[in-house]
């Protein structure tokens, strides 16, 4: 899994690929809930999508910039342009529902 922070982040949204980003902060139980499921999703569909993690706390001003005012937040990234923003713990099978469409064998 990728961990992001202002110094790669710019660069890994440019690769032409689909990239399920985590927004997330330590401290956030519904975040810590999450975790496990997204790195299991990481493995379940690696060479297919691309999964990474970007604490909020340490990279407010990435956050800012995708509006993330509530975590955990995924956004799915095709292309570097945001495909989906899921808020909330919603699960594996809630993640899976909005990535899996994106995904083109």
């Amino acid at each position: 899994m990728l961990i992001l922070n202002k110094e790669n982040f710019d660069e890994a949204l440019n690769g032409n690929f689909l990239m399920l980003v985590d927004f997330y902060a330590d401290w956030c139980g519904p975040c810590r809930m999450m975790a496990p499921i997204v790195e299991g999703i990481a493995k379940d569909l690696e060479g297919k999508i691309v999964v990474a993690k970007l604490n909020v706390d340490d990279n407010p001003d990435i956050a800012a910039r995708f509006q993330i005012f509530s975590i955990p937040t995924f956004i799915l990234f095709k292309n570097g342009k945001i495909e989906e923003k899921i808020i909330g713990a919603v699960g594996k099978e809630g993640l899976l529902e909005k990535i899996t469409p994106h995904i083109k064998d």
